[in-house]
């Protein structure tokens, strides 16, 4: 077993869309098992203070697919912000590493921008790396990412609605497969009712679509590292290596070290305790 000093090294955790620190919690009893201490963030818009439309709880869902979202106008300087907060309050252990998942690639990379002095190691979980093209969405609607499932999850015109919906509690049980199926396809059913249940319906469009500009003086001089998740139907395994090397190839002094885990986009939910083996040194 590894075992690290309280005051050494603390994991500071980003989820991704529609996700919450709470999806991070199997992770971070592992973690303390090895000796790790954790935190996790929650986005704007995301966990038990995100705003739900009115009717998403009701019999019915009563608006769900034409109600404006209050999480329309969230920014990702919103988002970064709440990065950047709790890194500062991190920053009295002697390292300090930023793990993100999936759509957290971007306020994570842009917090590490702003204060590159607050992070020592960079993790990225199946994560958008902005370092190739700027956009999360640039990536997620790249020929690498064709394969991907999910594209019949999103309700609604997002533009109209102020978010990027889904419904984690349809009734509909074809829905929920392939909620599972993209996102959680090794957890099995019965598992993943508590999962889905834990979802929040929006993402700020921010998320997504907001450019995040890195710099190789600032982002670039922190060390990397990219967790692939070889069997990931969210986001594929050729579009993370489309990002590995483009952040690669725009920023060689200090290349990605790659890790792969097997299994899905959602490692914390199937194997926790593999996912905080591989974020140890």
């Amino acid at each position: 077993m590894i075992e690290l000093s309280p005051d050494h090294t603390i994991f500071v955790f980003v989820h991704g869309a529609w996700h919450s620190s709470g999806q991070w919690a199997a992770t971070q009893r592992a973690l303390a098992g090895l000796g790790a201490a954790s935190v996790a963030v929650d986005l704007p818009g995301h966990g038990f203070d995100a705003p739900l439309p009115s009717g998403y709880l009701l019999p019915g869902q009563p608006g769900l697919l034409t109600e404006k979202s209050a999480l329309a106008t969230v920014t990702m300087d919103d988002c970064a912000e709440v990065v950047l907060d709790t890194l500062r309050r991190a920053r009295r252990y002697q390292r300090v590493v930023l793990v993100a998942h999936s759509a957290g690639g971007g306020p994570a990379s842009l917090a590490a921008e702003r204060a590159p002095e607050l992070v020592d190691t960079l993790v990225y979980l199946s994560a958008f790396v902005p370092a190739g093209r700027p956009r999360f969405a640039d990536y997620i609607g790249s020929p690498e990412n064709a394969a991907a499932r999910g594209q019949g999850l999103h309700l609604g015109d997002p533009e109209e609605l102020g978010a990027f919906r889904i419904n984690p509690l349809s009734p509909d049980p074809a829905y929920v497969e392939e909620l599972r199926q993209t996102h959680y396809q090794d957890t099995p059913a019965e598992r993943f009712g508590r999962w889905r249940t834990a979802l929040s319906p929006d993402l700020p469009p921010a998320i997504p679509l907001t450019p995040v500009a890195v710099t190789s003086s600032r982002w670039g001089r922190i060390p990397r590292v990219f967790l692939r998740c070889a069997e990931d139907r969210a986001l594929t395994p050729p579009v993370q290596d489309l990002m590995i090397a483009e952040a690669d190839r725009a920023m060689p002094e200090r290349p990605f070290t790659v890790r792969t885990l097997s299994g899905s986009h959602s490692p914390f939910a199937a194997r926790p305790r593999e996912l905080a083996a591989a974020l140890l040194p």
